[in-house]
């Protein structure tokens, strides 16, 4: 098992997985409170956009023992009432433990991660349970989820 440090979001550092917003601190044109498109989510069809709420639990240890990606569609992530950590690698036809990244995503912020990164969900840093809002057109989970279990030589562990 390989592990890797945990990250504090950057631009630079994010950008080939995705975009973010700290929403509970935006930058940009204020219009009076309102700050206006702060994550991009480009999605085609008439498929509607589904947001779900997502309870996660902290382990003792943050062990990678599987990820998903979707060929079709980016995936927002909203954790809601405590920072988390999120692990990504970048999207190939075949699972790529070894390119694994894990980035600290503060509580307020919204990732939008890019069709195809592989990833899997948030982990609470500070509380037993936390809660994160997924964002994905309605029925993604059941028509394009791809789920691979590592083996464990693959497994990757998160240090923060």
């Amino acid at each position: 098992m390989r592990t890797i440090q945990a990250k504090p979001l950057s631009v630079e550092a994010f950008a080939p997985y995705g975009t973010y917003s700290d929403l509970l601190h935006p930058t940009g044109m204020d219009f009076n409170g309102f700050y206006r498109d702060q994550v991009l989510m480009p999605l085609s069809g008439r498929m509607p956009v589904a947001f779900s709420p997502l309870t996660v639990r902290r382990a003792e240890r943050k062990i990678v023992t599987s990820a998903e990606y979707h060929n079709y569609t980016p995936e927002g992530v909203l954790p809601l009432d405590d920072d988390m950590v999120l692990h990504v690698a970048p999207a190939s036809n075949e699972p790529v433990p070894q390119l694994t990244e894990a980035f600290l995503v503060p509580k307020g912020t919204m990732v939008c991660l890019r069709a195809g990164t592989w990833h899997l969900a948030a982990m609470p840093v500070n509380v037993e349970e936390g809660h994160v809002l997924i964002v994905l057109p309605e029925r993604t989970y059941f028509n394009d989820c791809h789920v691979v279990q590592y083996a464990p030589e693959d497994q990757v562990e998160i240090l923060l």
